[in-house]
């Protein structure tokens, strides 16, 4: 999921779903990115399908991709709660217009300001929103999905995957299709309302990296923009497009690939302990959303200072970065947490 609509929904909490394949079909034995004989630029490349061409396929999994009837009933119910709550209400919006040119309500409508992989829908039995996003059935994203997904993991409380609630894959088209929760914010957008909140969101990205590099697994583009929340105190990663599992091997390294933050060995050119990337990125999310939303919190300077280390080998790891990050909130009196004050 890469963003949410403008005017963005309300949010609907759900329950996590438990997936149609078995623990069989996600076995470990599988093997990750960095080991298999794959085209990796072929598999790993952006994809655009015709959704059409899908459109049933997902509908007969219990899903609905959104149609030009969804999308005029979607800003219908949106401008009768702006009306309910006095605020002024504009209808010449690009979405709405677009859904009403169209002379079959049933007729697909995509979100202009989404990208191609990814499609809006609803699960028709709960009439939860959710996003669709198709990727080549060999890529790292959909292994790591896979993996995270599993029914041994997607329950733990550390991970904080966005909330996967099918898996939908076309062998024939070396494509799948991830169906997962729509969440109403990211944490670009979203501003914590106390600084307990705002540490509460930073210790989730902390934990799902603790979680990740556990079980042999690196996001590689950890950032704000790549965490979402529910408006309801949870908080959950996206965009594992760049994501690498690294099964039975020691001490990984890789050269430069995209992420927002790139470590300076990365501006360099030189190789990397990617799980050390991870940390990098850690510390540049805590440094910049102190900025955005203005929770500055002194305390974290030196912890930040080692998450971003020059040298990686000098990097503490996730684990110790979590530890460390606890010990320092715990110190926190009770009510500077819970106060709306951006400063100690």
């Amino acid at each position: 999921m890469a963003a949410t609509r403008s005017p963005s929904r309300t949010p609907r909490p759900s329950p996590h779903h438990r997936l149609s394949f078995s623990d069989d079909e996600c076995d470990d034995s599988s093997s990750c990115a960095s080991e298999s004989s794959i085209d990796e630029d072929a598999v790993n490349i952006r994809v655009s399908p015709n959704w059409c061409a899908y459109k049933d396929m997902i509908a007969s999994r219990g899903f609905r991709l959104d149609t030009c009837k969804d999308v005029k009933d979607w800003y219908h119910q949106y401008w009768a709660s702006q009306a309910s709550e006095g605020r002024t209400v504009t209808k010449d919006l690009p979405g709405y217009i677009r859904a009403c040119r169209s002379q079959d309500e049933n007729e697909l409508c995509r979100d202009a300001g989404l990208p191609d992989r990814l499609f809006r829908g609803t699960e028709r039995s709960t009439g939860v929103k959710v996003v669709v996003k198709a990727v080549h059935l060999n890529s790292r994203e959909y292994d790591v999905i896979r993996h995270l997904s599993r029914p041994t993991l997607r329950n733990h409380p550390m991970n904080h995957c966005i909330p996967v609630l099918d898996l939908i894959e076309v062998p024939k088209d070396k494509l799948a299709f991830i169906v997962m929760e729509e969440w109403p914010a990211k944490l670009t957008t979203h501003i914590p309302t106390n600084l307990g909140q705002y540490l509460g969101c930073l210790r989730y990205c902390i934990e799902h990296a603790v979680f990740m590099h556990a079980h042999n697994i690196v996001h590689l583009d950890l950032s704000s923009c790549n965490i979402v929340t529910d408006l309801m105190g949870r908080y959950a990663c996206i965009d594992y497009e760049s994501s690498m599992r690294f099964d039975g091997i020691q001490e990984p390294r890789i050269r430069p690939t995209r992420m927002a933050e790139p470590p300076p060995e990365m501006e360099r050119g030189e190789a990397s302990d990617p799980y050390k990337i991870d940390v990098y990125g850690l510390g540049m999310l805590v440094l910049r959303t102190m900025e955005t939303t203005g929770y500055n919190v002194p305390e974290l300077y030196s912890l930040i200072k080692s998450m971003i280390c020059g040298q990686f080998e000098q990097r503490p790891s996730s684990l110790q970065v979590l530890l460390a990050f606890n010990t320092i909130v715990s110190a926190m009196p009770p009510n500077r947490l819970t106060s709306r004050t951006h400063r100690p």
